[in-house]
């Protein structure tokens, strides 16, 4: 009894039991068969049970109150003769010792599994919540999640998914001891809408296979590749982020109802790390907003006025100026300022828009635009917009606009090259205009103010923010 109970390691256990079986009643073959809930194995001694000769067997079961853990097999005796009461009597004493022994066994197990859990859920939510260098990108902590889950589930991929624009959810992080054709495959693979899966995990339900390559309710043909699955719902204050998917290889022991249920616990604490993730990612971009509004600020509040004072005192000394070479360097020197001006102004407007991540407004696209043409025409255009240019154009004709846009800065670097080009060139978009027929519109109007090309004028009628 002291033998078996001396070791917490179940596949150690069993053999102590089917060893110290076949010594104290004199059998050749002996064999633990598990009956237990979270999966089927055994643990043996000499050959296998199932190649024992026929002839003299016994069979005990190994229960602890009621509970069935397993049968303890034991097949022919050395001296030929059939198990007598004896025999039972020890066999059964030590089915008693080794149902106890299992059982604690199966609880050290379960608790150092919890354990490792624990642990494995802490340090997700310490890698998504550490500084800049250690969490750059929302990319970075979908994939924590997948590498952390896969490692915990001893599975072969781990993978994440967000639900997609077109329905149904597709894999945006993926961790994979699979070759890299089918990483390949399975970035950005989706389960479309029509999958039962994807119902079950909407109303946030967990999704368990012992085969998903066979399974009736997967339809992707990622699951080809995988046996054991657990399809964990990402939720967090009652709404469903996505999902996180632990795979294992076809053939590979079932996940076990105490992973099942760890994985379930693992998946909503990395929801609520990834919540809180996304919100300490959005206060510090709120950081950098806030440094850039009042850095633009200060240029117009402060450097703007300055030099629009100092070009009011070169415009009054202009006009008392006598020598003409003196009156003409302080019109190049206000002309200078002016433009100064109005490239600082562009610099306010570019500090003033939305995050890289989300979709551009017209002012920005228009900057682009012009930004790209600096090569062509030998200087970067002068951009002005006058009126609440983003908030009154359609996206449709916002589009319309920004190609009118490259093509007049195209003719315009195509008619002047070389030295001739224009030295300087000015943009405006005006979205306060009245069109000829009354209605109110846009329009963009591309000049030399130089004269050394002729304007070129696009407008068009205000629609709806929609489009239509």
């Amino acid at each position: 009894m002291a033998t078996v109970g001396s070791d917490h390691d179940l596949g150690r256990a069993l053999d102590r039991i089917a060893e110290t079986a076949a010594s104290l009643t004199g059998a050749r073959h002996a064999a633990v068969g598990r009956h237990d809930g979270d999966g089927g194995g055994a643990g043996g001694h000499g050959a296998s049970f199932a190649e024992a000769p026929a002839g003299a067997s016994l069979e005990v079961p190994i229960q602890v109150q009621g509970e069935l853990f397993g049968t303890l097999y034991l097949a022919g005796k050395d001296d030929g003769e059939e198990f007598d009461d004896r025999d039972r009597h020890l066999v059964r004493v030590l089915a008693t010792e080794a149902g106890i022994a299992l059982s604690n066994t199966r609880m050290h197990a379960a608790a150092r599994q919890r354990r490792r859990w624990i642990d494995g859920a802490a340090s997700v939510t310490t890698a998504l919540l550490a500084g800049p260098e250690g969490r750059a990108t929302a990319t970075h902590a979908l994939t924590v999640v997948a590498e952390q889950g896969r490692e915990l589930a001893e599975a072969a991929t781990g993978a994440v998914l967000l639900p997609h624009a077109e329905g149904g959810m597709e894999v945006v992080a993926i961790s994979t001891e699979l070759p890299e054709t089918v990483r390949t495959e399975a970035f950005r693979g989706r389960i479309p809408p029509e999958s039962p899966v994807l119902h079950q995990l909407r109303a946030g339900l967990a999704v368990f296979s012992d085969d998903f390559a066979a399974d009736p309710r997967s339809v992707s043909p990622l699951s080809r590749h995988y046996g054991p699955t657990m399809l964990l719902p990402l939720r967090s204050n009652g709404r469903v982020l996505g999902a996180l998917a632990l795979c294992r290889m076809p053939g590979d022991d079932r996940f076990s109802h105490t992973e099942r249920t760890l994985g379930t616990q693992f998946a909503a604490q990395a929801a609520v790390a990834l919540m809180l993730a996304d919100r300490h990612r959005d206060r510090e971009r709120l950081a950098v907003f806030e440094d850039r509004d009042r850095i633009a600020r200060d240029l117009h509040d402060l450097v703007i006025q300055r030099l629009f004072a100092t070009g009011m005192l070169l415009e009054t000394a202009r006009r008392k100026a006598r020598l003409p070479e003196v009156r003409e360097g302080l019109g190049e020197a206000i002309d200078e300022l002016d433009a100064t001006i109005q490239e600082i102004r562009t610099t306010i407007i570019a500090l003033q828009q939305g995050p890289p991540e989300a979709p551009p407004g017209l002012r920005a696209r228009v900057l682009r635009a012009a930004a790209a043409a600096t090569g062509t025409l030998g200087g970067r255009p002068s951009v002005q917009f006058t009126g609440p240019v983003d908030a009154r154009v359609d996206e449709r004709s916002g589009r319309a606009l920004v190609a009118a846009l490259g093509e007049a800065l195209t003719a315009v670097g195509a008619s002047a090259p070389g030295p001739s080009r224009p030295a300087r060139l000015k943009v405006v978009v005006d979205a306060t205009v009245t069109l000829p027929d009354g209605r109110a519109g846009v329009r963009l109007t591309v000049s030399c103010p130089d004269g050394s090309h002729p304007p070129l004028t696009w407008e068009r009628p205000l629609r709806g923010r929609s489009g239509g």
